[in-house]
C-alpha cells in the first residue's frame, strides 16, 4: 500500500532565531519539499506566540505559491471563527487565479491562540454572529460554483476552484465534512486516541454520498532520527487538553496552562477539561515508516500530513528527506509489521 505524504508547517521558531528566520526557513522546507516528491504543503495559524511564526496563512501560500512550481500549497488551516466566509473565499479566489489547480484551503474550528489575540481578532465581530458550521456552509457555497447566486460572487472567480478541508479531531467534525462532500482531515497530533479515529474514519464513510470524491487525510507529528532516543527527545508535546464548554462549544489546545487562562471568567460549571494523549510516530526512518504504513492500512488511509517538531530548519529538512527515502523503498512496503503503532 503506498501512503501520499504532505507537510503542515507551523514555522518554527529555533533557539537563537527570529520569528523572521522562521518564516524564511518554512520558504526554504517548501522548495525541499517539491524537490523530494511531496504533493502538499500546508502552512498553519497562530497568533500571538514567541515559538509559532506561521500567523497568517493566506499570506505566506502566495509567496510560497511564488517560490514553487508543483506542489500543492494551502492552510492547515484558516481559522474560519474569525473571519467573513466570503473575505475568505475571495482571498483563496485570488490565490486559486494565480496558481490554477494548486490551491487547498484547510479550515479549522479553533481560535489559534488564547483570549488576547481572540478578542483581538473578533473586536468588530458583531455579538449575534453565525456558529461555525454556518459559516463553514457558506464559505462552500461561494466556492462551489453549482451553490453560487448570481447576486453575490466571491470574485474573481477561478478556473479552478480551491480544494477544500475540513480539519478535525471527533467523528462530529467527520460527519459534518462527509455530509458537506469535504474533505475530512483528522488532528491525530491533537487528539492521538484510536478509538476517536476510527470512530470519525466510519462516521465519514457512514455520512459521505455514494460516488463522492472527497478524503478522509490523518495528520499527525512525526520526529526521525539516528536512533529512537534521539528522535523522542524532539517530542515535547505528548498531550493536548479538550475543553467542552455547556453550550456545545469545544476547543484543543497545548496545555492545562493554556486552558486555565481560555476558562479563567468561566464558572466551573460552563465547561470540562479532558487531558488527551498526542498522536505522534518517533524513531529511525525504517521504524516509523513502517509504523506509518501500518497506522495507514489499520484505519484505510492512503493519504497523510507529516508535522514534524523540529525547529532547526536543516535537521527538519534532513528529517522529511530520510522519511520520504525510507517509504520510497521496495523493503518499506513489503514484509510483516508487527508490534504497537503510534502512542
Amino acid at each position: 500500500m503506498s501512503i501520499t505524504l504532505n507537510i503542515l508547517d507551523q514555522s518554527l521558531v529555533g533557539e537563537g532565531e527570529q520569528a523572521e528566520q522562521a518564516i524564511q526557513n518554512t520558504v526554504r522546507l517548501a522548495q525541499a519539499a517539491e524537490e523530494l516528491g511531496y504533493h502538499r504543503f500546508w502552512v498553519s495559524e497562530h497568533h500571538n506566540s514567541r515559538h509559532v511564526a506561521g500567523s497568517a496563512p493566506e499570506a505566506l501560500i502566495g509567496y510560497l505559491l511564488a517560490k514553487t512550481s508543483r506542489l500543492k500549497i494551502g492552510s492547515g488551516g484558516v481559522m474560519l471563527q474569525h473571519y467573513s466566509p466570503y473575505k475568505v473565499a475571495e482571498l483563496f479566489h485570488v490565490l486559486a487565479s494565480l496558481a490554477p489547480g494548486r490551491v487547498n484551503l484547510g479550515i479549522g474550528k479553533a481560535p489559534g491562540g488564547l483570549n488576547l489575540s481572540t478578542q483581538a481578532l473578533q473586536e468588530d465581530v458583531k455579538p449575534a454572529h453565525k456558529n461555525f458550521t454556518q459559516k463553514l456552509l457558506d464559505l462552500k457555497a461561494y466556492l462551489n460554483k453549482a451553490e453560487r447566486t448570481e447576486k453575490l460572487e466571491a470574485t474573481p472567480v477561478p478556473s479552478s476552484a480551491p480544494e477544500m478541508f475540513l480539519l478535525g479531531g471527533s467523528a462530529e467534525s467527520a460527519e459534518l465534512a462527509a455530509k458537506q462532500g469535504i474533505s475530512f482531515v483528522f488532528a491525530y497530533f491533537i487528539n492521538g486516541d484510536k478509538a476517536a479515529l476510527q470512530e470519525a474514519r466510519k462516521a465519514f464513510e457512514k455520512h459521505s454520498p455514494q460516488g463522492a470524491k472527497h478524503k478522509f487525510l490523518l495528520a499527525l507529528t512525526v520526529a526521525v532520527a539516528e536512533d529512537e532516543e534521539k528522535a523522542l527527545s524532539y517530542i515535547k508535546q505528548k498531550e493536548s487538553v479538550k475543553i467542552t464548554f455547556s453550550d456545545g462549544r469545544k476547543l484543543n489546545v497545548g496545555s492545562i496552562k493554556d486552558a486555565k487562562e481560555l476558562v479563567q471568567d468561566a464558572d466551573k460549571a460552563d465547561y470540562f477539561i479532558k487531558i488527551q494523549k498526542a498522536g505522534y510516530l518517533a524513531g529511525t526512518k525504517e521504524t516509523v515508516s513502517k509504523n506509518l504504513l501500518a497506522l495507514s492500512r489499520t484505519f484505510d488511509i492512503d493519504e497523510v500530513i507529516i508535522l514534524s517538531p523540529i525547529a532547526g530548519i536543516d535537521q527538519r529538512i534532513a528529517m522529511f528527506t530520510s522519511l520520504k527515502e525510507a517509504l520510497d523503498t521496495e523493503d518499506s512496503f513489503s514484509g510483516k509489521i508487527t508490534g504497537e503503532v503510534g502512542n
